[in-house]
């Protein structure tokens, strides 16, 4: 029987040279491609093989992990049967059901980023190292929905400072691109001096966003940067920088930007993905039903 780890390594050398997908993408492929490899034994997979391996998947790991990893499988699977690797895709017939519990996006308080957002101008107006670095971190995060890694991945052909504002060009799934532009003065006029702070090492290596150590910071530093002022702020819970994005798209929502445009903002292929905050705005309409309208102040005697 032929061996799995061989195919796997040239699949993962196609995703990066010929699909040029992102390294965070591949880094998934492998984790997920590894352990189907080590529990197949190093074989490739039949129908029933892979039966197993979802089943496998469903009693070890959230829904949401084992979907993700059943689809890696499939893309591999797939590629092989189009380079005619394999003669039949056992995909093909093979149904699959995960069923994943439906969760809302957890967004953050706007009183809560703005508590973290005063600790960073506090720090920055206390001359602290680096809070000049971290406010644009947390505002970018904050006024533009940016994905982390999208944040940590923005070079300096991609950011323009012009008379306009800031126009971002950002490189999302799929190399998809889209432009976001920023006009609030107070941001515009700190991302000048940053810009201007860093201007040597934006031409050397061509990132906007450093680290402690002059090197293009990473989605771990920026988890860093949140947390630190989450404790500054004497605040309790866990803020990732993926619920700066979904209160974003949030707090549009509720003030009325149409969805096409939120859609956009995000960088979402399809407005289904972008209609899950539509169940946030609905539960905010429910609370503001029950606070503001005056039948709630209303009683009668039966």
């Amino acid at each position: 029987m032929q061996q799995l780890s061989p195919l796997i390594s040239k699949y993962l050398e196609m995703c990066k040279f010929e699909k040029r997908l992102s390294p965070d993408t591949i880094k998934a492929y492998q984790i997920d491609l590894n352990q189907f490899c080590v529990f197949t034994n190093d074989n490739l997979a039949d129908k029933e093989a892979l039966t197993q391996y979802i089943k496998h998947l469903n009693q070890h790991f959230s829904p949401r992990s084992a979907k993700r990893k059943v689809a890696s499988v499939r893309a591999f699977y797939r590629e092989l049967f189009i380079n005619e690797t394999i003669e039949t895709n056992p995909f093909d017939k093979l149904h699959i059901h995960i069923q994943a519990p439906h969760q809302l996006p957890r967004t953050i308080p706007t009183h809560t980023i703005q508590r973290i957002l005063q600790s960073a101008y506090d720090s920055y107006a206390a001359c602290c190292r680096n809070a000049l670095r971290d406010i644009v971190v947390l505002e970018l995060l904050f006024d533009t929905g940016l994905r982390v890694s999208e944040l940590c991945a923005l070079t300096k052909d991609s950011f323009e400072l012009n008379d306009h504002g800031l126009r971002i060009l950002v490189i999302g799934k799929g190399k998809k691109q889209r432009i976001i532009q920023i006009s609030n003065p107070q941001l515009l006029t700190l991302v000048k001096v940053y810009c201007d702070k860093y201007s040597e090492a934006m031409q050397e290596q061509k990132a906007v966003i450093y680290n402690q150590c002059g090197r293009p910071i990473s989605p771990q530093s920026v988890r860093r940067i949140i947390n630190k002022y989450v404790k500054k702020s004497n605040l309790v819970g866990h803020i990732t920088p993926h619920m700066f994005r979904h209160t974003f798209a949030t707090v549009l929502l509720e003030e009325g930007v149409d969805i096409r445009y939120i859609q956009a903002l995000l960088g979402h292929s399809s407005i289904s993905t972008t209609q899950i905050y539509t169940h946030v705005t609905t539960q905010k309409q429910t609370l503001l039903l029950a606070e503001k309208h005056p039948r709630g102040k209303m009683s009668f005697e039966v």
